[in-house]
């Protein structure tokens, strides 16, 4: 059996010519050689309501429902709007949720738009596409990090109740630090666990009583419900913990040593953060206008899991409650 073929301009020329002298679909088929169903389907497919079928016509049609590149790369107005979304920090996935949020359907993948990036850096070998990505990465895929061992007698995360575990109930953060490529200073990032808000301080060296000082002072003006506990690595900088605990009354808790990553909500918000803050930034000439825009364009970036609503969205309504009514502790 032959390979099936598209019909050319020549032969759509024919079944122009035949049509019009009378031939039955079967007779013109025989003459092109041609399956009888392929010149019925090009007749009906291709014809226009008032000019017919026209060789001319019928291959414009045909080569407009052809594939002729990516969603992205035949909506000029879709791909602005995801690009300027890029570009302000969002991830594909936040995009392609809170379209959906605003037109009430589904308007494109995050699959959609993370091949339309990758597709650009293959086509035009210019790795500054991988800018346009949460983690600015020229292939996809996930990196680890570990850490290190540090003193014991400190309350383990898997004493950390489950509730905590499940995100139910606001007032249990994260904590740990940005380092950059000049060492000394850092930037202090802060995560609540329900509502995914963030707050970042920049630190002129990452001692442990700074620190201490700087976290008891970021928690202190918030309800005692928006304050209950605190998760951190095992770094010397948070050595002081028990000082915030006083301080604040927080319960503290500390991942295993080497595994950073159970305190996954910072890690994943710190790894947004690098794409406006790499390891090259140099904080000391950083404005400190500069970094509250950036931490206040993450807070206000819809969010997936928060059914594509912001951090800021969540957040401010629980503190304001919290200013206005007794507080009460986790259930």
């Amino acid at each position: 059996m032959s390979r099936y073929t598209q019909l050319s301009l020549e032969e759509r020329c024919s079944i122009a010519r035949l049509h019009e002298a009378g031939q039955s679909i079967r007779q013109i088929a025989a003459a092109l050689d041609r399956q009888p169903s392929t010149i019925a389907r090009e007749l009906k497919r291709n014809s226009g309501n008032t000019i017919g079928y026209r060789p001319a016509y019928a291959q414009a049609q045909t080569s407009a429902r052809r594939w002729s590149g990516s969603r992205l790369e035949r909506d000029d107005g879709l791909r602005d709007t995801v690009l300027d979304r890029l570009g302000a920090g969002w991830s594909p996935e936040q995009i392609a949720g809170r379209l959906a949020h605003d037109e009430g359907r589904k308007v494109i993948s995050h699959e959609t738009i993370y091949r339309f990036v990758y597709a650009q850096l293959k086509r035009t070998n210019d790795t500054k596409w991988r800018l346009y990505l949460p983690r600015a990465k020229i292939k996809r895929g996930w990196r680890t990090k570990g850490g290190w061992p540090r003193t014991s007698g400190k309350c383990s995360i898997h004493n950390r109740p489950a509730y905590i575990d499940a995100r139910q109930t606001p007032g249990h953060w994260e904590a740990d630090c940005m380092l950059f490529r000049t060492p000394g200073p850092g930037i202090l990032v802060a995560h609540e666990r329900h509502s995914r808000i963030t707050f970042a301080f920049a630190q002129p060296n990452l001692k442990a009583d700074p620190i201490a000082d700087s976290l008891a002072q970021m928690l202190e003006p918030f309800a005692p419900e928006l304050r209950q506990s605190i998760t951190f690595d095992n770094g010397t900088e948070f050595s002081r913990h028990q000082r915030i605990a006083s301080q604040v009354g927080v319960q503290t808790y500390f991942c295993d040593p080497r595994a950073p990553w159970q305190k996954g909500s910072i890690e994943n918000a710190i790894g947004r953060l690098r794409r406006a803050l790499p390891r090259k930034t140099d904080l000391a000439t950083l404005p400190a206008k500069r970094l509250n825009a950036i931490i206040a364009n993450y807070n206000n970036t819809p969010r997936k899991c928060l059914g594509f609503r912001t951090p800021a969205e969540i957040f401010n309504p629980l503190h304001f409650k919290c200013e206005s009514t007794p507080g009460s502790s986790p259930g």
